[in-house]
């Protein structure tokens, strides 16, 4: 009962709707728990020690040494310093920060994080530093370097959020993002981590022109084009592009899934297991609800880790009447190259 009552309390943590009373109420301190209840959660390993980070107030958080056991910032991130620029760049937004992503360059940790309102386009993505994870550590703080990228409405035809960042293998670092709209967007990023050339649409739920999708449940600005939250793992000389198909945030009525492909070049052609190319809505699916455990799952991260090739994403738990927690599987590799999820 205890473990439930302070899930519960995480999740209220990554609600945009909790009212001034309610975060006067939520704990201050850290605390552990074997359920973590995030979305889009994304992971990283230092010293020992594993760091997730998820959508929250002010970037969601929370440490473990094994995986199983997690000790939960409440106060996230940035706590209470949102950078003041993204009041200024995105009307409507405050505090509650959605997808981040982080990757160790360079010898500074760099986080990346989406700044949006629900259903609308106008948007952005920004960029903190840092040279430890450790929040123990005299050296943790987190450093504002701004906006790496903006999407305005009725200006872009993409939406700037759900960031990831790629290295190739000349060092050249990439983002990839977006969310419905055009669909998925990739960028060439500067020794600063900034954008650097123009963006293209390298991934969309529907080709161009596709006139049976089902209708937007959950915005009518956002249309049908329902493709998000992008991640690229290399391996074995490919790059595998992982997206998210269709509906999140709507619990047992989600029907949120993941899809995949790959390409010899970090800016594809992206083509799935048919041959389909990802840019006129290909993709091979390989991680959906099961209607027992999960009614759905998606925005997810891949990772070779610790001497595995690890997913994780959330999933809307079926037993927690639509609760979104986080799935944790292994990954394997079919001998044309094809990554497959564990049953666990």
């Amino acid at each position: 009962m205890k473990k439930l009552f302070f899930c519960g309390l995480f999740a209220l943590l990554c609600t945009a709707q909790a009212d001034a009373q309610q975060r006067r109420e939520w704990p201050q301190t850290p605390f552990t728990t074997d359920t973590l209840m995030v979305h889009d959660p994304v992971m990283a390993f230092e010293d020992g020690t594993y760091y997730l980070y998820s959508t929250g107030m002010g970037i969601g958080m929370a440490t473990s040494k094994d995986r199983k056991m997690w000790t939960v910032y409440p106060k996230g991130v940035l706590k209470d310093s949102i950078p003041a620029w993204t009041h200024d760049s995105v009307p409507g937004f405050r505090r509650h920060i959605w997808a981040p992503d982080i990757i160790r360059w360079h010898g500074r940790w760099w986080m990346m994080y989406s700044c949006s309102t629900f259903g609308k386009n106008g948007s952005a993505i920004g960029l903190l530093t840092n040279k430890t994870l450790n929040p123990e550590s005299e050296d943790y703080r987190w450093e504002d370097r701004g906006a790496v990228v903006v999407s305005k409405e009725n200006r872009d035809d993409w939406n700037a959020i759900d960031p990831n960042i790629v290295i190739d293998d000349e060092d050249q670092p990439w983002m990839v993002w977006g969310s419905f709209w055009d669909g998925i967007q990739l960028a060439r990023l500067d020794t600063t981590m900034h954008q650097a050339s123009k963006p293209v649409t390298i991934a969309r739920r529907y080709a161009p022109g596709y006139k049976d999708a089902e209708p937007n449940p959950t915005s009518k600005y956002a249309g049908t084009n329902a493709i998000e939250a992008p991640f690229i793992m290399k391996h074995g000389g490919w790059y595998y592009l992982f997206v998210s198909w269709d509906y999140c945030c709507r619990g047992e009525k989600s029907n949120y899934r993941v899809a995949v492909g790959h390409s010899k070049k970090m800016d594809g052609p992206y083509m799935d297991q048919d041959g389909k190319s990802m840019r006129d809505g290909g993709g091979t699916l390989i991680a959906a609800g099961d209607h027992k455990v999960f009614e759905a799952m998606g925005h997810c991260a891949a990772y070779h880790m610790n001497g595995k090739d690890l997913f994780i994403c959330h999933g809307y738990s079926v037993p927690l009447s639509g609760q979104s927690i986080l799935v944790q599987k292994e990954i394997s590799w079919t001998e044309d190259g094809w990554p497959v999820l564990s049953e666990e």
